[in-house]
């Protein structure tokens, strides 16, 4: 039958589990799951990209890529816990990470990538998962796209991630998973990483799809489902 298709009850069973989980109240998931984590498995750090005053990308519209990676990293942190995978998040409101003695955009956004470094090299076990939003000149681009460390796992993860959010949320999205290219998070990490890139801002209808509770939610269970059947393999 093959690895896939002996993966792909265990993988729908749980896509559904967190598929039903994002209809939750999230104070509900969230005080369920603070029971479920199993011991021994990886921790995934999620990282919502930028914050506070480093907006990240800005659509036409206005709309702050900061915002929208941390909605998105928040529920799908919710979901892992709920599915027994233990999570953690770099920033969990809408704040840069730079240090004090920073005082200048540039010096914070130095400050701010190292800081998002060491608190990564201070998990034990680690899984970095780097949430962003994509943004191109011409706005015909679409789907997301999911980018790897050159770490050991990055890779298979990254286009384990890559399938289910094509085949699960947007048929017409033929991206592949792609080596990283000097994202510094991805570089001085020694741990298994991946950039997910939800989405282009500069594209007006996922612009706006990006920007719904039912659109993230999906993502999210995707995310979660997917990061919890590879985490959670004895393979």
């Amino acid at each position: 039958m093959g690895a896939v298709g002996k993966m792909l009850p265990v993988y729908t069973l749980t896509l559904l589990l967190a598929l039903f989980c994002s209809m939750l109240i999230p104070d509900a998931v969230t005080a369920f799951s603070e029971a479920q984590a199993e011991p021994g498995l990886p921790t995934v750090v999620l990282d919502p990209g930028h914050g506070g005053e480093d907006g990240g990308a800005v659509s036409p519209g206005g709309v702050r890529e900061s915002g929208l990676n941390l909605s998105v990293a928040l529920r799908t942190r919710e979901l892992l816990r709920f599915l027994g995978v233990p999570a953690v998040m770099t920033r969990e409101t809408e704040i840069s990470l730079h240090s004090p003695e920073a005082s200048t955009i540039s010096e914070k956004k130095v400050s701010d990538l190292k800081n998002r470094v060491a608190f990564v090299s201070q998990i034990p076990n680690p899984v970095l998962v780097s949430i962003h939003q994509n943004m191109f000149s011409q706005s015909k681009y679409h789907g997301a796209q999911v980018f790897y460390a050159k770490t050991a796992g990055s890779q298979a993860l990254a286009e384990a991630l890559q399938a289910r959010i094509s085949a699960c949320l947007d048929p017409t999205n033929y991206r592949q998973a792609k080596s990283s290219e000097k994202v510094y998070l991805l570089e001085h990490n020694s741990c298994p990483g991946v950039l997910v890139e939800c989405g282009f801002l500069s594209n007006p209808r996922e612009e706006a799809l990006l920007q719904t509770d039912d659109y993230q939610k999906k993502l999210a269970a995707v995310l979660a489902a997917t990061l919890a059947e590879q985490l959670t393999s004895d393979e």
